[in-house]
C-alpha cells in the first residue's frame, strides 16, 4: 500500500508531501501519547495521531516513519507544517477518528507489527 493509498482509503486531505504520495507503507500505529509510540512502536510507517505540533513529527521522524495522518479533522500548525517538510515526511488530516481511521487501514491490508516482547 502507499501513503497515496492511505490518503484515499481515510479521504484525507494532504497538507504536505504530495511528492512522497507513492512511498510503499505495511503498518501503522496510532496513539496521541508520544512516548508510547516511542516505547511500543516497531517498523510502523504510519503514525495516526491528534496530536498537533512539532513533536509529532520529531517523534515520526526518530522512528523512521514516513506519514502522519491526523485524525478527528485536526490540522498542522505552520511549525508543524515546516518541520514535516524539512524532515521529509508525509502529512495527511482525516475528519475520521482515530479508532475508525485505524480499522479502515487494518481492514485494506496495512498491519500492526504488534508490541515489542519486553512490552
Amino acid at each position: 500500500m502507499t501513503i497515496r493509498d492511505v490518503a484515499g482509503i481515510l479521504e484525507a486531505e494532504v497538507c504536505c508531501g504530495e511528492d512522497k504520495l507513492d512511498r510503499e507503507v505495511t503498518s501503522a500505529f496510532g496513539s496521541d501519547l508520544m512516548s508510547d509510540v516511542l516505547a511500543f512502536a516497531k517498523d510502523q510507517q504510519v503514525l495516526l495521531t491528534g496530536l498537533v505540533n512539532a513533536q509529532a513529527v520529531r517523534t515520526a521522524e526518530l522512528m523512521d516513519m514516513s506519514c502522519i495522518v491526523l485524525v478527528r479533522n485536526k490540522k498542522p500548525d505552520p511549525e508543524m507544517l515546516a518541520l514535516a517538510r524539512e524532515r521529509g515526511i508525509a502529512l495527511l488530516s482525516t475528519n475520521k477518528t482515530m479508532f475508525l481511521s485505524c480499522g479502515l487501514l487494518y481492514a485494506a491490508g496495512l498491519k500492526d507489527r504488534g508490541l515489542p516482547e519486553n512490552a
